[in-house]
């Protein structure tokens, strides 16, 4: 008699915890961004001079966020273009994009005036995400500063078809 009662409550417990908590451990551990079209919040959180100049960057902290829209590709690595500012270009120098973690390094360059780095650090789920984005300028003249913005960003759907070139850059414009 004890032995099926202990059964029985091994079953129950078994039935009470089993599917939930393998699908929390399963999306807090997801491998990789869903690929399709992410809704992205960005905010930014604190700007400093780091050569005692007026920071070259549009970016103000207090201001409202930004909502802009970009797309996650089969690889499920965001777009450099979406953590930079406008005119700069990024190259990925060392990212790490699993189980849920995410820690992207970017070295960036813009036109005319010098050298940045983008470095990304969050969290993930399959279509959603959140990271602070800390931004360092190596400029050739004045305007040196440090950047920490929070970004979110939640999947809405699949990529809308290839546009052109200036569509694209638009719908990652200004995220900053």
């Amino acid at each position: 008699m004890r032995t099926m009662l202990l059964a029985a409550a091994a079953v129950l417990l078994g039935a009470c915890s089993g599917d939930s908590t393998n699908e929390a451990v399963t999306e807090a551990r997801a491998e990789a961004l869903q690929p399709g079209e992410y809704e992205v919040t960005t905010k930014v959180e604190s700007i400093r001079s780091s050569d005692q100049s007026t920071p070259a960057s549009k970016s103000k902290p207090g201001g409202e966020a930004v909502v802009t829209r970009t797309c996650v590709p089969a690889d499920g690595t965001p777009d450099p273009a979406l953590f930079a500012e406008a005119g700069e270009t990024c190259n990925a120098m060392d990212n790490y994009l699993r189980s849920g973690r995410m820690s992207l390094q970017y070295k960036c360059n813009r036109a005319g005036q010098g050298q940045l780095t983008q470095l990304v650090d969050g969290t993930f789920k399959q279509d959603s995400f959140e990271a602070k984005v800390m931004t360092t300028t190596y400029f050739a003249g004045a305007g040196d500063y440090e950047l920490t913005r929070s970004m979110t960003g939640k999947r809405v759907g699949d990529c809308p078809a290839a546009g052109t070139a200036e569509e694209k850059a638009a719908s990652t414009e200004g995220a900053q």
